[in-house]
Formats: C-alpha cells, structure tokens, sequence
C-alpha cells in the first residue's frame, strides 16, 4: 500500500525535515498555490505527482496496479480552526484517549485516522486500486466489516438523523435492495431526506471512497488527465452521477457500477472547527466510561478540558470547560474562563484574564518574533465576522481605522518580538470593552501585521516544531513520575523509550518495592527501562529487559507456588499410565493468546485438534520404579537421563540441560519443594515418601519446530499422565494454567492455546477474558471443513523453531507497541470472524480466511513466510483458495484449502512429483473426537 497525503504547500514542502519518520510512510504534495482545483482535481494532481514522483519509468496505469494507493486530503485554508491551518488538520496533535494502550505522546490525527482508514482498505476487495479520504475526520468502528463488493467505486457510510446527514453528502438506497446505491446527493435539507425517506434509505457519507481502475481513469479524464489538471468536485460533481438513478446526467460516470456498505457499528467524529476539536476530543475520551478500564485515577479530569504538550498552572474548576491548551506555557497568572483555544503561548509571566470564547495562537516568525492570532472560538474567517462580533466594532472600540474585507485576508495580527509583548496589550487586542489607550492603538498601527492567509507562508515552522518537542520531554518526565494517575503505562512505551531516550533526562525512579502497584507495571517499567538504555547505547540494557522477562514469569507461576500439591503414588507396580494427544492446528487468532497480550486485552482464537495419519502424535508413557529416582526416556530421539538430585530437577531453565519440558512437568507435580506442599530435605527422600522412583517416556511423532504447538501439547499430556500417576486430580483448566506456569519456567514463554488446542477435541474457538486468571471460554465449531479432500496438510520440511520470534514479538507487547496491538487486535477480530464462517458452514470464505489469517501473521513478522516455502506456494498457487505455515513463527507444516476437487487433485500430484526436498510430504489429518486421553493398563 503506498499512501498520499495533501497538505497545505508551506507544510508540504518543508514535511520530511520536520517529520522524518512519518515522511518514511507518506509521498506528501500540495495543489498548486493560487489554485482551487476541488476535492476531484485535487485527487488527480496528487496522483499525478506521486507518480511522477516514486514511478520511475512506469506509465501511469502500470504504476497504479503496482500497489493499492491510500490518499487523505488535507489541505486548505482551515478558516474555521485556524490553530491548525499551517500544518493541516491530519497533523493536528492529539492527546493520548485514557482508556487507549499503545498511543503515543506525539501522535497526530493522521496516525489514528492511517490505522483506521488501512483496516479498511485491507478488507477491500482487489479491484479497488485508490481510497480517497478527507484528513478532518476521525472515524471507529467495533465489528467486522462485511465482504466489501467488486465494484468501481464503493463508499463507506453511516445511518444517522436527517439533521446531522444535511451537512454531509448523503447516500440514497433502495428499500429493497439497501446494499444498492440509488442517487449521491450534496448537503440536501433535512425535510428533503425525510420525504426521501419514505422509498430510500439514507446513510451520510463519512468521507471513505474506494475507487477501482477504471473508476479513476474516467476521475482523470474528467480532471484533464495527464496534459493538465483542472478544477473538478470528487462530491458535487463526480458523486452526483453515481448509482441507479444517478442525479447528474455524465455517461463516463453514470456507467461505473457503484455501492455503499453501512460502517458497522460506526462512530463519526470532525475536526473541521475549533469547537469540533474540543468535542470530538471529550467524545473520544468517553468511548469508554468504564472506569474500571481506565487504569488510572482520572476520574475528576474535566471531560472538555484538554491539555497536552503544555506547562499548565492556571486554576482549574469544574466552569473550566470547552477548553483546549496545546505547546502552551499557561502560569498560575493568567485566569482562564471557557471556550478557550490556547495554542504557542511562550514561556511567559504575564497577568491575563480570558473572557470567554478567546482563543489565542502564538505563531514564530522569522527568528525571533512572534506573531498573536486572536480571534473568538466559533468566528469562520470569512465575511467581517471576529472575536464573535462585526468586524468594524473592534476598530470602533479602539478608535482605529477600519481595515475593511474578508477576515481571512485582512493584516490583523501583529508581529513583535517576545520582550515586546506585554499583557496590557495583550489584553487590549481581545477585550470586549478595551481600556481607551492612544499607544497601544500606535503600536497596533507601526507594528508589522500579518493576515492568516500570510501566516500560511510566514510561520517559521521549525521554531514552532522545536517548542513542541521541547514542552512534550518536559511532559513525559511528569507522567512517568505521577504513573498512578497518568496513562504513562498505557503509552506505546516504544515510542515513549524513543522520545525519552532523545533527552538529557535520567531514567525515572524505579517503582517502589512492596507497593500496591499492578504486576503488569512492574514488568513494563523494567523494559521501558531496558528499551531507554538500548537506544542509548547502555550494556546494562539486557539486565533490565531480563528482568522484566522474570517479573512476567513469576506473575505467572505464582499461582502454581500458591496451590502447591502432594504427590501420592495411587498405581500398581505393574500398571502403566498411558497419555496420548492430537496436535492442533492454528486456524486464527494466534498471538492474542499470548502472554502479556491476553492479560491485558484477553485472548481468540480458532483451532482444532487433529491426528496425524490416523494416531495421536503425542503420547506419554509414565510407571512407578523401585529405585528413588527420575528416569527420563525420548523414545523418538532414543536418549535417556536419570535425575537424582532437587538441583538436577530444577536446572530445566538452564541453556544445555535434556529433557526441560519433563523435568519442569515432574517440579510442578511436586518433586520439587518449591511446588510441594510437604516438602522433603532431598529428592531421594520425596520419592521414598511417594512410594518410589518414576519412569516417564516420551514419544513426539511430529518434528521439532513443525508448527504444531507440540512442546506445549506434549507439556499438557505429560502434566495430565503425572496427575494420573501421582493422585493430583487435576482438571483440563488446571492443565492449562500449569502448561502455561511451565513454559514460563523453561523462560521460552507461550501462550494458551497449543494446550487448549490439543487437550480439547475438535474445532473450536476460544476466548479468555482480560485479567491474570486466563480461564478460556471454549465453543465448538462444525469441524467438516477439516475432514474433506479439500484441506491438505503438507509437512514442507523446513524448520523454524518459534523462541526468538516470539521474545521479539512479546517484547513489543509488554512496550505497548502501536503496530504490534493494532495487528494482533485485528487478529483477534478475525478469530471471530472465522467462527462466524465456520458457524455458517461457508466453504467459499474458509479459503480467503485461512489466507488472511497468514497474511496477519506475515504483517506481524515477516519471516513468517521464507522463500522456500513461497517456492512451494508458487508452484501450487493457481489450485488454492487459501493457505498458512501453522504456529507462530511459521513452522514446517503448511495448511493449503483447494479450490475444487480437482485443484486438489493437481496440488497433490505437482507437489508428489516435485518435492522441495527429501522430507517434505503429506500427511493425513482427522480431527481428534477425543482430545487428550489418558488410561492406565
């Protein structure tokens, strides 16, 4: 996906100087200055230039069927929120949501509206080659979106009141066939959409189009295509000759097929005022009002009061509202009232009172000047309205000559250097009844004034970038410190290490022993700690990230030490205790099982368990000896250990020891004090109070790194054969929590769902709440996609073990990495869509499932597809309707779905008569009807 920005020509020419790492994302332009090209003509300029830009030697067409292209338009004069009209309203800066993880302190529109707007398009249907969208709008959602139609141009929509859908451009569709447009109309009248309304509905454009590519060849063609843009409307004029019953007679455009598809359960917040900006913003804060998901004690926080990247001293009561202070220093010498837009304001002493409705914005010029835009919270700068009132009365008030015109043009605002301005004069420039002052009128007179479309150019915008960074590290030291009340925790710590690292701060004072600090904090300070010294190139980095490993593992295992058990022999001298298991296979939502992620968010996924080639591919084998001792067999790999001592027991987290998974499984079923609720001096001594030695043999039939979940599956069944042989009673639960202590204590990590997945029988999808007590919630699915010719399992050969993937994955989870959650969220969200079409029994979707399940994983990790596995894909991709490397970090087995019986068939005899190696073959796969299983003779 390659993505376009509009902005306005000041900012976008100076854009990868003063954002470098978004530059990274973002081919940015701007239309031409001088002129007005609409929201069409401005789609085809852009377009234009990104191509002569990053195209090389491609032709136009060549270069848009290279990748998807993503645009957001936002340009213009922003007259009505003049704060945010040099950089464009993408760029606004927005504060952290206090009941988001992941967001970053210096997080722009722009980058929530980048993780919104690509969810969607990544859901688009192929043919879309081009969304267009508009940079003032914030849009969420919290269901799946349906399957989006092949159509040319598909737009995204919302049902709302007549009142608010008369500001907007607004989709007609019939009755009948709702998913069909009628007619696009621009801004009708409320009592025009409710006569509408009698034979359509109507949905309110929220600003998404998804165009194909003969979409935007007829777009360019009515722009002047490549010889030269002209003005054209993407809405006035281009949507008005969409749909069945188009409004506007244009044969090019009436020809395109076109739909519009309702955003489920879709929430619509602008950012095209001053006030907008403000109530979007309280809006977003209380998306949630659960104050128990907060996380913090913000509670008494006014709701409309918004203060960030600022140094804020003023007095706060409950009559401050409406308020916005943003890259602002406000001391305890100013009285604020209501409706305040506070932006700029330097670092200062002055004595202020703001009457209600004014907002000011300090704007740098040149090197060391400033310039003071004031101007009242609802004026639109257009006409001879400002401060709320007609123009020529503040000219009468101050007994100055009217300065006569559109107030977007006319040089209001002075330009004095910083010594120079002082708050008498200040005061005078807002004030509704101003002090009657001949010098202060002269001043406003011989001072240079500019007007706000001067100020566009004017602005010296690394000044103004400079202060906002500067007061942004003055603000994350304050946060770390006040961590109870802040989100500073809930921050993309990532991006926090990033910014902290940057400065001159020491490291924040670590979090004080024995307080009632939530475990998870504990864990995340120290690789906030540990991810600050890395980039600053500290060694004693590793200690820090180690030690946050730890904090999660005895998180984790310290259940298991609370409930200690006593193992008691309850079997024959001649009986065997036998357990046997399937594997699983992962179909979605791989990763929300895993540690810290479902803690924090709880955990989805789709599996199934299966047998391989008609058996079990797990089994255990466990007896009682005379000998007081551990005796450990590998009957696949032909090895053996005896372990005699409580330290050879527990050197299973050391690099080297055998046998880590049997030796960590017989410490949690009592063999080692630790876990051991009558604890002896010696192993010897333990085992002669059990009434002897233990012989366990272990047998995986499947190959190490296969991508099974066999480690986990094969730690469960041995903890399912131990309880049998020691008395424990355990159940399936706690075989989960226990395989989940286990893996933390072999400090490999892990998630739940191989156990769960190979313990239960059959295709199911589970869930887990949020919280450190991970009970999943099992539903099972009809499993008859897995038992036909069509599913094929196919064991590649090639390897890949999953430890280091999934350290480097967990550690972006415990930074609260952006990318990282909002990946592994969409991941859940499809485990659950993926139900839904197991449920349904909807063959055609399982295929593109299974594909988007991988293509999820591949986002999340790259090389979760090596080339010789695309090798294999390439020779067999024309039969499939879908296909995954299983496991986390893409093992050696590979689940293809066949299009048809005789896809099948041709994906079977390419791959028998082509192997990619010597190992590589199929395997037989039968979901398992039983789970795990464990008798004793």
């Amino acid at each position: 996906m390659q993505r376009l920005l509009s902005l306005p020509s000041r900012i976008a020419r100076e854009f990868a100087t003063l954002e470098p790492d978004r530059a990274l994302d973002w081919f940015v332009s701007s239309d031409p200055v001088g002129q007005n090209l609409g929201s069409g003509g401005g789609t085809a300029h852009l377009l234009l230039e990104a191509w002569r830009g990053t195209g090389g030697s491609h032709t136009f067409t060549d270069w848009l069927r290279q990748s998807q292209k993503l645009i957001i338009h936002a340009g213009g004069e922003s007259r009505r929120l003049p704060a945010y009209a040099v950089g464009g309203k993408a760029l606004i800066p927005l504060p952290v949501l206090r009941w988001s993880h992941g967001q970053r302190l210096d997080q722009t529109l722009l980058d929530l509206q980048q993780t919104v707007y690509e969810s969607i398009f990544n859901s688009a249907p192929a043919s879309a080659r081009v969304m267009i969208t508009t940079g003032d709008v914030l849009l969420r959602y919290s269901a799946p979106l349906p399957k989006l139609p092949e159509v040319d141009v598909l737009a995204m929509g919302l049902w709302v009141k007549p009142e608010l859908a008369s500001h907007h451009g607004v989709f007609f569709c019939p009755r009948r066939t709702p998913n069909q447009l009628a007619f696009f109309l621009q801004k009708p009248t409320p009592a025009h959409i409710r006569e509408l309304g009698e034979d359509y509905l109507f949905l309110v454009d929220v600003g998404v189009w998804m165009l194909s590519e003969r979409a935007v060849n007829v777009l360019m063609q009515k722009c002047g295509g490549e010889a030269g843009v002209s003005k054209y409307e993407l809405f006035a004029d281009f949507g008005l000759g969409l749909g069945a019953k188009p409004a506007r007679a244009d044969a090019e455009v009436n020809a395109l097929t076109s739909a519009v598809v309702p955003l489920p359960q879709g929430e619509f917040y602008h950012f095209g005022t001053s006030r907008e900006l403000i109530e979007s913003v309280a809006a977003l804060h209380n998306v949630v009002v659960d104050q128990t998901r907060w996380g913090t004690a913000t509670a008494t926080l006014q709701p409309d009061m918004h203060l960030l990247n600022c140094n804020y001293q003023a007095a706060r009561s409950g009559s401050h509202t409406t308020i916005w202070v943003e890259n602002s220093h406000i001391p305890a010498s100013w009285t604020v009232a209501r409706e305040h837009l506070l932006t700029g304001v330097p670092e200062n002493d002055w004595e202020l009172e703001l009457e209600p409705g004014i907002c000011l914005d300090f704007l740098p010029i040149d090197a060391d000047e400033l310039c003071l835009r004031f101007y009242g919270m609802d004026d639109p700068f257009r006409g001879e309205v400002w401060l709320g009132r007609p123009l020529s009365q503040w000219f009468a008030a101050r007994n100055l000559p009217l300065v006569a015109g559109d107030l977007q043009q006319a040089p209001l605002f002075p330009v004095l250097r910083k010594r120079e301005w002082t708050p008498r004069f200040i005061q005078w420039l807002f004030a509704a009844q101003p002090t009657h002052d001949p010098a202060l009128s002269a001043l406003w007179l011989k001072s240079p004034r500019l007007s706000a479309c001067q100020l566009m150019e004017r602005v010296n915008l690394q000044r103004l970038a400079a202060q906002r960074t500067e007061n942004r590290e003055s603000a994350v030291a304050l946060l770390a410190q006040n961590y109870r009340q802040s989100i500073f925790y809930k921050l993309d710590l990532e991006a926090t290490a990033r910014l902290y690292a940057a400065t001159k701060l020491d490291l924040p004072a670590e979090l004080p022993a024995g307080a009632a600090i939530e475990p998870l904090q504990r864990v995340q300070d120290a690789m906030f700690r540990a991810a600050v010294l890395r980039r600053r190139q500290v060694p004693t980095w590793e200690r820090d990230e180690a030690r946050a490993f730890r904090l999660l593992r005895e998180v984790i295992v310290r259940e298991t030490e609370l409930a200690p058990v006593t193992p008691q022999r309850c079997v024959l001298e001649d009986q065997i205790v036998w357990g046997r298991s399937p594997v699983r296979l992962d179909l979605a939502g791989g990763w929300t099982d895993t540690p810290p992620y479902c803690l924090q968010f709880g955990g989805k996924v789709v599996n199934a368990a299966v047998d391989l080639n008609g058996q079990p591919p797990i089994q255990v084998f466990a007896r009682v000896c005379a000998r007081p001792e551990l005796v450990i067999r590998s009957i696949d790999i032909g090895v053996e250990e005896r372990v005699r001592t409580f330290a050879e027991l527990a050197s299973f987290d050391q690099i080297g020891s055998g046998f880590t998974i049997a030796k960590a499984a017989l410490a949690l079923a009592g063999f080692l004090p630790r876990f051991n609720a009558n604890s002896a001096a010696t192993l010897e001594q333990q085992l002669n109070n059990y009434g002897g030695g233990i012989e366990v043999s272990l047998l995986s039939a499947v190959p190490k790194g296969s991508g099974l979940g066999t480690s986990s599956i094969l730690a469960a069944t041995l903890l399912g054969t131990l309880s049998e042989l020691c008395g424990l009673n355990w159940s399936e639960h706690d075989l989960f929590r226990r395989t989940m202590a286990l893996e933390q204590l072999l400090t490999t990590g892990g998630g739940w769902q191989d156990q769960v997945g190979g313990i239960l029988h059959g295709l199911k999808l589970i869930e887990t709440e949020a919280g450190l007590e991970q009970t999943p919630t099992v539903r099972w699915l009809p499993g008859d996609f897995l038992g036909n010719n069509l599913t094929i399992l196919y064991y590649t050969g090639i390897t890949r073990v999953a430890a280091d993937i999934l350290r480097e994955i967990v550690r972006r989870m415990f930074l609260n990495s952006r990318a990282t959650l909002d990946i592994v969220g969409e991941i859940g969200r499809h485990a659950a869509s993926t139900a839904d079409i197991l449920q349904r029994n909807d063959w055609n979707s399982f295929g593109t499932a299974i594909a988007t399940s991988w293509q999820l994983n591949q986002r999340l990790d790259a090389g979760t597809n090596p080339p010789a596995v695309q090798a294999i894909l390439d020779q067999v991709g024309d039969y499939l309707a879908g296909a995954k490397l299983l496991g986390a970090g893409g093992g050696g087995f590979l689940l293809m779905i066949a299009k048809d019986e005789a896809a099948a068939h041709r994906i079977r005899a390419t791959l028998s008569n082509h192997p990619p190696n010597a190992k590589a073959r199929f395997v037989n796969l039968r979901i398992s009807a039983t789970g795990l299983q464990v008798t004793r003779s």
